[in-house]
């Protein structure tokens, strides 16, 4: 079962990530050290999408080299 869109954001929040704000129900987290900001669309209750949760990991591992 795929994690939900809260818990990606929680996840981003932890590792360092701001919350810049966005339009509608997309959020655009920005890290310092990270060249591209990450986009999450969707209601926190939703379901993730395979390419958002493969975004997120890989964001977080670029914050922590």
């Amino acid at each position: 079962m795929p994690p939900k869109i809260r818990e990606l954001m929680a996840d981003l929040e932890q590792s360092g990530f701001e919350n810049r704000g966005g339009k509608g129900s997309h959020r655009n987290y920005v890290h310092p050290k990270v060249a591209k900001p990450v986009t999450i669309s969707g209601s926190p209750g939703e379901d993730a999408k395979h390419y958002q949760v493969r975004a997120v990991r890989r964001a977080i591992e670029e914050s922590q080299q």
